[in-house]
């Protein structure tokens, strides 16, 4: 990997591509043990404070603008 400055952009985006592999495994993962997709999503959603479909969250996150 070269060393260089990388903008926050960038920085952003490959965290928020990483967190969206680490979902779509543990999804995976769990629909291998017989869990629905749905619920697994649900589940994989609330541990990384997600929004799934209609479902609020039940504390907004004090990042969002």
């Amino acid at each position: 990997m070269a060393k260089g400055k990388a903008s926050v952009e960038e920085v952003l985006a490959a965290i928020e591509a990483a967190r969206d592999k680490v979902m779509a495994d543990e999804v995976k993962s769990l629909t291998k043990l017989g869990i629905p997709k749905a619920m697994a999503y649900q589940m994989i959603a609330s541990r990384f404070h997600q929004k799934v479909g209609n479902q609020e969250e039940a504390e907004p996150d004090p990042f969002e603008g």
